[in-house]
């Protein structure tokens, strides 16, 4: 785990109490080989409501001739753990997290699913330790570009069109295989897409709906299409 003032600093904010830092950093598997050790899991449902209200607001703001159908549709895709993940990602947030040994050797800093969570868990964080509207400025810092492009190119907003669109030239339609992993309150998906028989793109996600379109992200990126 690499020094918490990093992410402060790609955050743009410093954390009053480091605790609760240090909760929301923290994965179940840890917690589970070190007893008395609080995980980030209840921060989840916490930074998820606050990153959906600091969305909603935006677009109620920034689009109110948009009906509200089409907003709830930005929201959605602007939410995702797509884009959780690669909001994490920006913030180099796995190097930060605190995994268990199993988690740790088997890649769990770059797995989409733990950064997604982790990144609902740091939005908590902020939120807690500053408040709303501290917490808001700085979601709308890292999410405002990824909400515009989703509001001005509604076809950025589903990976799985976008492929099969790409691909329609060709006469070649994508397969998806879909796998679910751990407890039903805490299931995972991971999603392959295939080309011709041949696996072109992976995804996680906490819906087979997420895991594909994160596949088929992957797979544009594959094929130079993104």
């Amino acid at each position: 785990m690499k020094d918490v003032s990093e992410l402060e600093t790609a955050l743009g904010h410093t954390f009053s109490d480091r605790s609760i830092l240090r909760e929301a950093l923290t994965h179940s598997s840890y917690a589970a080989e070190h007893p008395g050790s609080g995980h980030y899991e209840r921060f989840e449902f916490l930074g998820d409501a606050v990153l959906q209200l600091a969305v909603t607001e935006y677009l109620f703001a920034t689009y109110p001739d948009l009906p509200e159908g089409e907003m709830a549709k930005i929201r959605a895709a602007s939410v995702s753990g797509v884009e959780l993940t690669a909001v994490a990602r920006s913030l180099g947030l796995g190097d930060h997290l605190l995994l268990g040994r199993g988690e740790e050797s088997s890649g769990g800093r770059d797995k989409d699913s733990i950064l997604a969570d982790g990144m609902e868990a740091l939005l908590a964080a902020i939120h807690l330790d500053a408040g709303y509207p501290v917490a808001r400025g700085i979601i709308l810092e890292l999410w405002e570009e990824r909400i515009r492009a989703k509001a001005s190119n509604p076809g950025n907003r589903d990976y799985k069109t976008r492929l099969q669109e790409h691909l329609a030239p060709d006469q070649v339609r994508p397969e998806y295989i879909v796998e679910g992993a751990g407890p039903d309150h805490g299931r995972t998906f991971t999603a392959r897409v295939m080309i011709d028989g041949r696996e072109r793109g992976r995804g996680e996600g906490r819906s087979k709906k997420e895991a594909e379109q994160a596949a088929a992200r992957d797979a544009l990126e594959s094929l130079g299409a993104r």
